[in-house]
């Protein structure tokens, strides 16, 4: 394990126990609530949200050029992770009208902007890659008469 790695374990779990602290020591009649959604969060995602990314992204793994799989992946994944933290806000839950500060901004202008910010990262990504898989000499080294079937790893004469 890196160096980097181990701060952020030491420090993530620092974190955590003290948050743990907290809830146990100042907010013992939140707990109940607290293990709900710490439970229920965990069912959602395995159950729900991991299975439809990854049928999601096999889809887009079969749909799309090579070169274009892996920025579509990373926008699903980002745009997804950002419209579920979003929801809450687009829909203005929680708002009330005697405190008009609770919830004062255009969200849906912020969300639209981060989505074609990443959208636009996105294309610039998938046409970056698709330019150096078109600029990429081919092999030269293998005689014209092979099929690229025939073709063996030169490297490892273990290969078939």
């Amino acid at each position: 394990m890196s160096a980097g790695r181990l701060v952020l374990a030491v420090v993530g779990t620092a974190v955590a126990a003290y948050g743990g602290f907290l809830l146990v020591h100042d907010r013992l009649d939140d707990l109940p609530s607290a293990l709900v959604w710490l439970v229920g969060g965990a069912l959602v995602h395995d159950l729900l949200l991991a299975p439809l990314a990854l049928l999601v992204l096999a889809l887009l793994g079969r749909l799309l050029p090579a070169s274009w799989r892996a920025p579509a992946g990373v926008a699903f994944v980002v745009l997804a992770t950002v419209t579920v933290l979003a929801v809450p806000f687009l829909g203005r839950f929680g708002a009330l009208p005697d405190n008009p500060t609770l919830l004062d901004r255009d969200y849906t202008t912020g969300y639209l902007v981060l989505v074609g910010v990443v959208l636009g990262l996105v294309l610039a990504g998938a046409l970056v890659r698709s330019a150096r898989r078109r600029s990429r000499p081919e092999d030269l080294s293998a005689p014209l008469d092979e099929a690229p079937a025939d073709r063996r790893d030169q490297t490892r004469p273990d290969t078939p």
